[in-house]
């Protein structure tokens, strides 16, 4: 599923990123990467998100969250 259609509240894992180049390098840096957790803090009604990640509160906008596949977070306790 894409970023973009998750529930607010929820943590799902980064199941891979497909955006421009440029943007997937950046938001590599920001540690937006491959089986990574994140947490939906909040939606907004323009389509915008604002995530957190490794313990770092992200906005990005709706092509960016829509180029982010996601996965229900799978928790080893």
């Amino acid at each position: 599923m894409k970023l973009i259609e998750c529930e607010k509240g929820s943590t799902y894992q980064v199941k891979q990123v497909l955006v421009a180049e440029a943007i997937g390098r950046r938001l590599e840096a920001l540690g937006v990467n491959e089986k990574t957790p994140v947490t939906i803090l909040n939606k907004k009604g323009s389509g915008s998100i604002i995530i957190k990640i490794r313990g770092t509160r992200l906005a990005l906008g709706k092509k960016i969250a829509e180029g982010i596949e996601v996965e229900e977070a799978v928790y080893h306790g």
